[in-house]
């Protein structure tokens, strides 16, 4: 996909990997980016700074009306979503001490919200023959995230739902995508850092930590090359043979790396 001249819709939106691919699609000629995050008032300060292009809005992921709400505005202003980028996720920092609320939570930002997407987007899309869905999943999604259950289940559950996605709609002119990075500068993985949780601990010591725009690099490329997987960290692609070929090591190598973290 190329995105001059498209209109694209990106969620959490107002911060880290979202803000950076909003900057990067407006400044790559975009007909519209909307600005979607919970927080209304930072993407309304986003979308003032990029100017016209960048339409700011709020929007809860975990409630599908405001999905369906999200997509029918941009359809009445331009006829088509080119690109929906499901990029909203949240952490939970817990284990099994993880309370039913947490989970439900983390459960409905990380997975649900790919699902609502889905729903909203692809009667239009199929309709058309041609869309592309972009899914933020993350490196954990491939291998597992130490300290954080809710978290590693539920971007398990993304990827799943992504290669769901390609599987019954790449043929109908539909490409789905799912991005997995590692360590990313991010607000989220520094505050890990900053209360000491070994999860961000074992991610920072896992490989590099990259700025946004060397994600960001990486999803342009892989949407131009309509790649499933898009990896701004290459290694993961080598972790991930090595847990399904040898996985016993794999675990046992896991163990030894949460223990000196």
């Amino acid at each position: 996909m190329e995105l001059t001249d498209r209109v694209v819709i990106v969620t959490g939106a107002a911060n880290g990997i979202g803000a950076g691919l909003v900057r990067r699609f407006v400044a790559e000629g975009a007909r519209e980016v909307v600005v979607a995050d919970l927080d209304g008032d930072a993407a309304e300060a986003l979308a003032k700074e990029l100017g016209p292009v960048a339409v700011p809005a709020r929007v809860d992921v975990t409630v599908e009306a405001d999905t369906q709400n999200l997509v029918a505005g941009t359809l009445s202003r331009h006829g088509r979503v080119d690109l929906f980028c499901a990029n909203a996720g949240i952490t939970s920092g817990a284990g099994t001490d993880a309370t039913d609320a947490q989970w439900e939570r983390t459960w409905s930002v990380n997975v649900l919200s790919h699902v609502y997407a889905s729903r909203a987007v692809l009667p239009s899309m199929l309709e058309r023959g041609s869309g592309y869905f972009l899914a933020t999943c993350s490196a954990a999604g491939l291998l597992t995230s130490v300290d954080d259950a809710p978290y590693a289940v539920t971007k398990h559950a993304a990827v799943a739902y992504a290669e769901w996605l390609s599987i019954h709609y790449g043929d109908k002119g539909i490409r789905v995508s799912a991005l997995c990075p590692q360590g990313v500068d991010t607000r989220m993985l520094r505050d890990g850092l900053d209360i000491g949780h070994r999860g961000a601990r074992v991610t920072a010591a896992s490989g590099a930590v990259l700025p946004v725009d060397a994600v960001v690099d990486a999803v342009v490329a892989g949407l131009a090359a309509e790649e499933f997987l898009i990896l701004p960290h290459p290694e993961v692609a080598k972790y991930e043979r090595h847990r399904a070929t040898d996985r016993e090591r794999w675990l046992a190598g896991m163990r030894s790396l949460a223990a000196q973290a």
